[in-house]
């Protein structure tokens, strides 16, 4: 859907611009997370695809308009890993944020279908060798209102500072908190 003051959306077609329709993505696409590459005049997309209930993967798309989208032909870009038990069931709804010299990507790990913890990884090109953060997870549930999981992330760099906005579960109630790095350099 279009805006053109950021409150009044138009849709632009009846169809999805992207649909489950290989193997990795089994029955649901979702979460995605779109930036513009200036230099490239490209859209970029990090999405999730696996299962309904909490997708199982991160795959990668891109499109010249916004709307006719091409998947890389090596997804899913980014997957579980089995060794690390906080993220060992599956890994979705990332952010990605392009930096100087690489790529960040803060992301929902799954030690279990219900248990979700938030980690951050970087690539050199987005797509492509993921190096995850030595200290993941770098948000876990608290000990109140988030003490069943965390998830969804959503960062933005707020002059000399980081804020992470994410959701907070507690039994089967959801809400949302903010944790803050102070300093832009996160040692990764």
């Amino acid at each position: 859907a279009v805006s053109r003051d950021g409150k009044s959306f138009a849709r632009v077609s009846t169809q999805p611009v992207l649909s489950a329709d290989q193997a990795w993505e089994k029955n649901a696409l979702m979460c995605p997370d779109v930036i513009w590459d200036e230099k490239e005049k490209l859209f970029k997309m990090w999405y999730s695809g696996g299962e309904q209930y909490e997708p199982d993967a991160i795959g990668y798309a891109t499109s010249k308009d916004g709307i006719h989208w091409i998947k890389y032909t090596g997804n899913p870009v980014f997957s579980a890993n089995r060794n690390n038990p906080w993220e060992q069931e599956k890994v979705t709804a990332c952010q990605v944020i392009p930096r100087k010299d690489d790529y960040l990507m803060f992301y929902i790990g799954f030690k279990n279908v219900d248990f979700a913890q938030i980690g951050m990884a970087r690539s050199k090109d987005g797509i492509t060798g993921w190096e995850r953060y030595p200290d993941n997870p770098v948000i876990r549930p608290g000990k109140s209102w988030d003490s069943s999981a965390v998830y969804k992330p959503y960062v933005i760099p707020d002059q000399n500072r980081w804020l992470l906005y994410y959701n907070g579960r507690r039994k089967d109630k959801e809400q949302i908190g903010i944790a803050i790095h102070e300093g832009l350099n996160l040692g990764f």
